[in-house]
């Protein structure tokens, strides 16, 4: 299925596939493409790159897409690769965290750096971090995969 263009958002580069390679929903997958293009929120004489996920429900192309500024991709990268590095000594803690000290990690990112902690807020956090990490373990090899790749091409890329 190809990626409509005549959209506010301009693909530039485009996997169109994606509903093939989309983990779990893979073959079921309402994620039909993947782009790197021009933002739909440019103003006049300011370009912005963006990444978007093309959603499509069977008979139009859905408002639930989204569309992420470059950089909040790859915070998501960041985030989740913390996030996994936590949750492999995890089980250290009879609760998978410690309710004293819920700071994971801070980040540093443009002169400051960004928070990374299990969400103490959650009353059902005593549950939801086992299913978690459950769906994290379960979910492992296909995330791997995925990390194995990223590092690939980080050090093609010299990083």
């Amino acid at each position: 299925m190809k990626i409509p263009t005549t959209l506010k958002h301009k693909p530039v580069v485009v996997s169109e596939n994606y509903e093939q390679v989309d983990g779990r929903y893979t073959g079921n997958s309402d994620a039909k493409g993947l782009s790197l293009g021009l933002a739909q929120w440019n103003d006049r004489g300011k370009v912005d790159i963006s990444a978007k996920v093309w959603r499509y429900t069977g008979e139009k192309w859905s408002r639930q897409s989204e569309e992420l500024p470059m950089h909040r991709v790859l915070d998501l990268a960041i985030l989740i690769c913390r996030s996994n590095l936590y949750f492999q000594d995890a089980y250290r803690f009879p609760k998978m965290y410690d309710p004293d000290n819920t700071m994971i990690d801070r980040i540093g990112l443009q002169g400051d750096a960004m928070s990374v902690s299990v969400c103490a807020e959650n009353p059902m956090i005593d549950n939801d971090i086992k299913l978690f990490a459950q769906a994290l373990n379960d979910d492992g090899e296909m995330i791997g995969e995925r990390l194995r790749v990223l590092s690939r091409l980080l050090k093609e890329m010299g990083y």
